[in-house]
């Protein structure tokens, strides 16, 4: 309870409900900051060169600031390392050409000027990049390998989700290839070629093998995992300024291998 909403003259809480006929008082919060602000949080680099720079995103890490988050994100940290990034992005977002969603980790690419953020766009919008998911499903996926061409949207009802279900949306297209089978789970080499919203998780989970730990899109509660079995394991590009093909990789992470061993 802030103390900045008080209704018939007293501080309310924000769950308090209003009935009709009340006197509702509003102080207007100091807004927050409009640009990142630098702060000293650890990072593992995997690839750096003068024009960018591939961080491993741990797991919980918001990649930059929104929905009531403007501290502890990937963005504050990177200010902190490296002082100048890209502003392509803004002052929000400086460097950031592609995210993560909060709770999948592994590579994500950084520009250090505008000129490599334009030219990593460019091969991003150009379906240049290739990306490569581990990601662990519920169930046992029959087909070796697969596709799923189906476009994304918000979801209409549930807000916080996307969804495959709808005609409309933005086209979006996941491959698959089945790497190990445990009982009751199978685990993914997953690539994309579209960047969506929660993608991989939809496209999954459109198949009825939810992605493990992911409850918001079907899954099963796994409380000793503590978050959902996604990782960006791999990405391959061009060199901004040479063109020369550059791979960079992110182990599985200590969490997510232990889950494995445990199988």
């Amino acid at each position: 309870m802030s103390g900045n909403v008080h209704v018939n003259g007293a501080a309310s809480r924000p769950s308090y409900t209003l009935r009709g006929g009340e006197t509702v008082d509003v102080e207007p919060a100091e807004a927050p900051p409009l640009h990142a602000i630098a702060e000293d949080i650890p990072l593992t680099i995997l690839y750096e060169d003068a024009d960018l720079v591939a961080i491993d995103k741990p797991a919980g890490m918001v990649v930059h600031a929104g929905a009531g988050v403007h501290e502890g994100t990937l963005v504050n940290a990177l200010l902190h390392r490296f002082q100048n990034l890209s502003g392509v992005g803004g002052a929000l977002r400086p460097g950031i050409v592609h995210r993560l969603d909060r709770f999948t980790s592994g590579v994500l690419l950084v520009a250090k000027h505008d000129a490599a953020h334009q030219a990593l766009a460019a091969q991003f919008a150009g379906r240049e990049v290739t990306k490569t998911y581990l990601a662990l499903v519920e169930g046992e996926v029959k087909a070796e390998t697969g596709r799923v061409d189906r476009p994304i949207s918000r979801d209409p009802v549930h807000r916080t989700r996307m969804t495959a279900r709808l005609a409309g949306g933005r086209a979006a297209w996941s491959e698959y290839k089945v790497l190990r089978r445990f009982q009751r789970f199978t685990l993914l080499e997953v690539h994309i070629g579209t960047g969506r919203t929660h993608q991989i998780r939809v496209h999954l989970a459109s198949l009825r093998h939810p992605v493990v730990g992911d409850t918001l899109y079907g899954a099963a509660a796994q409380p000793t995992l503590g978050r959902y079995f996604l990782h960006a394991h791999r990405i391959e590009f061009r060199q901004p300024t040479t063109g020369a093909p550059v791979m960079v990789a992110s182990p599985l992470p200590p969490d997510l291998e232990a889950w494995l061993k445990v199988l």
